[in-house]
């Protein structure tokens, strides 16, 4: 079959932005390698994809900066910054981001209708809270996703979520009663859902649309295990891992403490990658317990920085309890560390049963002591744990690089043009 033409809708895509607008960015660059695409942008993305010259000439941008500047102002101003509040940035989205969808049906309407497309799909945003304008307005198989959301805050945890400033969580039910919410979920061809938590949150489309997909991905060129050693093999001191912003929902205390306390761990070594507002409370811990030769805190790291600390450590202790798609995971996966995340949410499936350590979501304290006992466990069985760090690896490169997403997702399109059953799209469950 010839290479689908494709409307691809991605208001967040910059490749020079963290999180959401780089795998957007990401994700739209590997379908444009396999589609003759079309990527239809925020006016605000244009510098830097302009600087990156990979997909300039396949973006067409939409400005809608007379609604979209003011609100984010506000929401920066409600959230106290754009570092935490997540739920209230999400509230705020709600207008500006139904007007740009408007805006880019109205720019392709002719183009649409003339059938100069095969299918129109949606990457981002990936909010299942945010609505699509476009669904049910074309005559083209329509697709929505990777969505990821509708992680509730666990109820052992509620000081962190209010000092994540999560408060407006509570009114996320609400979205389903907006404007063109109700029409997304019943019109969309094809909704591609990220996780059982996202997967249950989207119920209101029928069953046989709806895909697991996650959205994150990892670049083999960064992330690998050429010149690593099998994790906590050979002598010497051992070495775990975190990685991430330094703020509650990571709940980096668990690994802290846990690290700190542990006799059988005082010949090791924990380092810290990331920064933000709990690093001074964290100092202060293993300040406390006497700690700061053994847990380091390495500040802020690049990417690259980040995998090469991945390559040359043992461990990914990674205790952050709402993580909707944890690519830093897969990330440490594909460089061969042994993983030991929370069984909650998005670390929990991407580990499994077999591919990691899973502990179990407890209080703070239960967390603690399952972590120690976890990280313990891992220097008495070596070899079953470097099996597991092997099998997450091979995971991570079937599933998980750009390419092998794009061609994926270039099946459902054929899939969608052919008329044929979805049922068979289920190898990231």
């Amino acid at each position: 079959m010839m290479r689908p033409r494709v409307l691809i809708i991605a208001d967040d895509c910059n490749p020079e932005w963290p999180s959401l607008p780089v795998v957007g960015y990401k994700y739209a660059r590997a379908l444009a390698n396999v589609t003759d695409a079309t990527i239809v942008t925020h006016i605000r993305n244009r510098e830097n994809i302009q600087k990156a010259n990979e997909i300039t000439d396949k973006v067409t941008y939409v400005d809608n900066e007379w609604i979209a500047r003011p609100m984010g102002k506000l929401s920066t101003f409600l959230r106290g910054g754009n570092q935490r509040a997540w739920s209230t940035n999400q509230i705020m989205a709600y207008l500006p981001y139904v007007f740009f969808e408007r805006e880019v049906i109205k720019a392709f309407r002719g183009a649409l209708d003339a059938g100069e497309f095969d299918i129109v799909h949606r990457i981002t945003p990936m909010s299942p809270a945010l609505p699509s304008y476009a669904a049910g307005r074309v005559r083209q198989p329509f697709v929505i996703g990777p969505l990821n959301g509708s992680l509730d805050w666990p109820t052992e945890f509620a000081k962190e979520q209010k000092r994540e400033g999560e408060t407006a969580r509570k009114l996320r039910w609400l979205y389903k009663y907006m404007p063109y919410s109700a029409s997304t979920y019943r019109k969309s061809d094809a909704v591609l859902a990220s996780f059982r938590h996202t997967i249950d949150d989207v119920s209101r489309t029928p069953k046989e649309r709806i895909i697991p997909f996650p959205e994150i991905a990892f670049d083999p060129d960064i992330f690998h295990t050429k010149g690593r050693k099998a994790p906590f093999s050979g002598s010497g001191p051992k070495r775990f891992l975190f990685a991430g912003r330094l703020v509650p929902v990571k709940v980096t205390e668990a690994a802290v403490r846990a690290f700190a306390t542990s006799p059988k761990l005082e010949d090791h070594f924990l380092h810290i990658l990331g920064g933000g507002p709990e690093e001074e409370r964290l100092r202060k811990i293993v300040t406390d317990y006497g700690a700061g030769k053994r847990v380091i805190f390495e500040g802020q790291k690049t990417q690259a920085e980040v995998a090469d600390f991945m390559r040359r450590c043992d461990a990914f202790a990674f205790p952050s309890i709402k993580e909707l798609g944890a690519g830093v995971v897969i990330e440490a996966m594909a460089s061969g560390m042994v993983c030991i995340v929370v069984n909650y949410g998005a670390p929990g499936d991407l580990v499994g049963a077999d591919r990691g350590v899973r502990v179990e979501l407890q209080s703070l304290e239960g967390m603690v002591d399952a972590y120690r006992s976890a990280m313990e466990h891992c220097l008495e069985d070596p070899s079953v744990h470097a099996e597991m760090a092997k099998r997450a690896e091979t995971y991570a490169y079937e599933l998980y690089t750009w390419p092998a997403k794009a061609k994926y997702t270039v099946g459902i399109y054929n899939a969608l043009l052919r008329g044929e059953d979805l049922g068979k799209f289920n190898a990231y469950v």
